[in-house]
């Protein structure tokens, strides 16, 4: 009786654990080839799933004499989809609607997500500097750089593993209140920043990455007396002589400045001022100490996660140019980007009511192949001239 219950609870928390949505897709007809238009607007359909479902999606469709024999989508690791059914289909003129249900879950048994092509991709990331929040817990000269000695130390091993381009802007502060960083007195709402936009559109990032140091006092002042008596109770252990430390790591997508991950990392370990260590914050010599050690461990934890966050997120390539089909982006091979390879465009635009605010990605329902790939640029060639579909300077071609 018992196993029969925990089967049907285990049953029971599969179904719970799924959610069933339905997308929707639109397509132009061209050509009056309605299995090509199905095939787009479906992929569409698939797009607004993964949005709806905060999952990443790709899609390949391979179509013979114009009929659909193959389709492929890719979720990342945080979502699975089962039972995907187009339930419903419109045409109006040469525009195709369709609508796609399907079963969305989280996915168990995996540490990190499956971007499809974007994971092969080398996102470019800003990373500026970590201000401390309370300056006078340093009470050490070989602290008081910390700010921008911890950034470039995570820089270095960002760089290390070889996945993005990182730039450094480490004396950079983007926080002007820093104990409610990252939230932005222009807009207290929506919690994201305007500079951040301005900062990755001068350096060509994808993502800004940025944070601050909210502890790194130590446990007991009062162990730090000078008298005899201090010194002996350090001596032999009588005292707390811990320091703590505890910084908040915040990436920012550089294209709407909103906030795309969020954590804090926190250690604690023995500090000896006058020992090993005083060599400077990330230094070698900190690195000897106890609570360098400590510390070190949690900036290797922190280049992992902001890893892993980004390796989920897709590639996106600003559009620098357009000339009839010819459009330029200002990405090329250094992230990875080879001839041959196809990107989603995607238009950019603001509306007359909200233009200080987020601007929109529509897609564009076009795609351009690489044909010519520098090491900071590349250009390639869309089916139809930009005008046709309005692709404009600005707008972001896409892989997912």
């Amino acid at each position: 009786m018992k196993a029969i219950v925990l089967l049907l609870l285990w049953v029971c928390s599969g179904v719970v654990s799924a959610a069933v949505l339905e997308g929707v897709g639109h397509a132009n007809i061209r050509e009056n080839n309605l299995d090509q238009a199905r095939a787009e607007a479906r992929q569409a359909a698939m797009r607004d799933l993964a949005l709806q479902y905060e999952a990443s999606v790709s899609t390949q469709d391979t179509l013979e004499n114009g009929e659909l024999t193959q389709s492929r989508t890719r979720l990342s690791a945080t979502a699975q989809l089962r039972n995907a059914t187009i339930v419903d289909e419109y045409r109006s003129g040469n525009l195709l609607r369709v609508v796609v249900r399907a079963e969305m879950a989280d996915a168990s048994g995996t540490e990190s997500c499956k971007a499809g092509e974007a994971s092969g991709l080398r996102k470019r990331v800003a990373v500026t500097g970590f201000p401390i929040v309370r300056p006078q817990q340093g009470g050490n000269p070989g602290l008081d750089d910390a700010g921008e000695k911890l950034p470039q130390a995570l820089i270095a091993r960002l760089q290390s593993q070889g996945r993005m381009q990182v730039l450094g802007s480490t004396s950079l502060q983007l926080f002007s209140d820093l104990p409610d960083a990252p939230t932005s007195r222009q807009n207290l709402a929506a919690n994201h920043l305007t500079n951040v936009v301005q900062l990755a559109r001068e350096l060509g990032a994808q993502f800004v990455v940025s944070g601050v140091i909210r502890d790194i006092g130590v446990a007991d002042p009062n162990a730090w007396g000078s008298s005899i008596v201090n010194r002996m109770q350090r001596g032999i252990g009588l005292v707390d002589t811990s320091r703590r430390f505890e910084a908040e790591v915040m990436v920012f997508d550089g294209f709407s400045g909103s906030p795309v991950f969020r954590q804090r990392f926190e250690t604690s370990a023995r500090w000896d001022p006058k020992g090993a260590g005083t060599g400077g914050f990330a230094s070698a010599g900190f690195e000897k100490s106890e609570w360098g050690q400590a510390v070190s461990g949690v900036i290797d934890d922190m280049a992992i996660a902001v890893n892993n966050a980004l390796s989920c997120q897709p590639f996106m390539a600003r559009v620098t140019r357009v000339e009839s089909n010819r459009v330029t982006l200002a990405s090329g091979a250094t992230a990875g980007l080879r001839p041959g390879d196809e990107l989603n465009i995607y238009r950019s635009q603001r509306y007359f009511d909200s233009l200080d605010g987020t601007p929109e990605l529509t897609d564009a329902k076009v795609s351009i192949t690489l044909d010519n790939v520098h090491p900071d640029f590349s250009t390639g060639r869309l089916p139809v001239t930009g005008g046709q579909v309005n692709i404009q300077r600005d707008d972001m071609a896409i892989i997912w």
